[in-house]
């Protein structure tokens, strides 16, 4: 007993299938980390005095990219993915629309972004419709990072995770931080069924203290069955939080976690990146 699995959802030529299931169980996390990422990224590219590059880990469609660097909302592309004229069309036809989509809804103060995923049709959509500058069909889990990889690095000043890093462990961040150039940022929403700790303390002998955003959890989804919501319940429990008001009511929740120099938490304390200006 544990999650239900979506594996098939992410071996789609085109993200129709994801926003038509995961939207019927109310999935949100893009929406809940789009501010912050937004906000981490202009920190940095003002830290950094020019455009610097984003790594989406587990970045399937590059949905974290498009609510980035475009002018629109997750609700946006939920209704534009489940839309009787997309249904419609092939995924050629499909992906030739989305090209003009976002092109047209392009911010001016967009970022380089690449992507990581072991779903290589995913990626070969976020590339076609131009969502990511670089993608990387690659398992850090399970072997170590391209040459390709390692050289992209060196452009990356922040690394983004929303759906996978219940998945993920210090074998995935290793390589990545060992190949960059300068130091990074990482924020990542963990699901409250399992524990960040590893990897923080990997983190921790590269140099970046990670904080965790105590004002708030963000909902991910509604469970499945009453089956799932059991062991969210219980395994929430386990880590020490208390599930009760998040997930007995029905869904799964998300923590913020963000990794940084020591200076950089002093000079833009975490507030900065999870609250939106006045």
């Amino acid at each position: 007993m544990g999650r239900t699995p979506f594996d098939d959802l992410y071996d789609q030529p085109d993200p129709r299938a994801y926003f038509r299931v995961l939207g019927a169980l109310d999935y949100q996390t893009p929406h809940h980390a789009q501010g912050v990422f937004r906000r981490m990224a202009a920190h940095r590219t003002a830290r950094e005095a020019g455009r610097t590059g984003v790594l989406d880990l587990c970045c399937s469609y590059g949905i974290n990219a498009a609510l980035l660097n475009h002018d629109l909302s997750w609700d946006d592309l939920y209704a534009h993915y489940t839309s009787p004229q997309a249904d419609a069309l092939t995924t050629a036809e499909l992906i030739e629309r989305d090209r003009a989509y976002y092109a047209a809804r392009r911010r001016q103060d967009a970022v380089p972004v690449a992507g990581l995923d072991v779903s290589a049709p995913a990626l070969d959509y976020a590339l076609a419709v131009g969502l990511l500058d670089h993608a990387f069909p690659e398992n850090l889990e399970t072997g170590p990072p391209s040459p390709a990889l390692r050289r992209a690095m060196r452009g990356v000043h922040s690394i983004t995770v929303t759906g996978g890093a219940s998945f993920l462990s210090p074998r995935t961040f290793e390589p990545l931080l060992a190949a960059a150039d300068a130091p990074v940022w990482i924020a990542a929403f963990v699901l409250r069924t399992g524990s960040y700790q590893p990897i923080a303390a990997s983190l921790r002998s590269h140099g970046l203290v990670t904080e965790k955003a105590t004002e708030s959890t963000f909902p991910q989804r509604r469970f499945t069955s009453a089956r799932e919501q059991q062991y969210a319940v219980e395994a929430v429990a386990a880590t020490g939080e208390d599930p009760h008001g998040r997930e007995t009511e029905g869904y799964f929740h998300t923590a913020l976690y963000v990794s940084r120099p020591p200076q950089d938490t002093v000079a833009i304390p975490l507030a900065a990146l999870t609250q939106a200006p006045r």
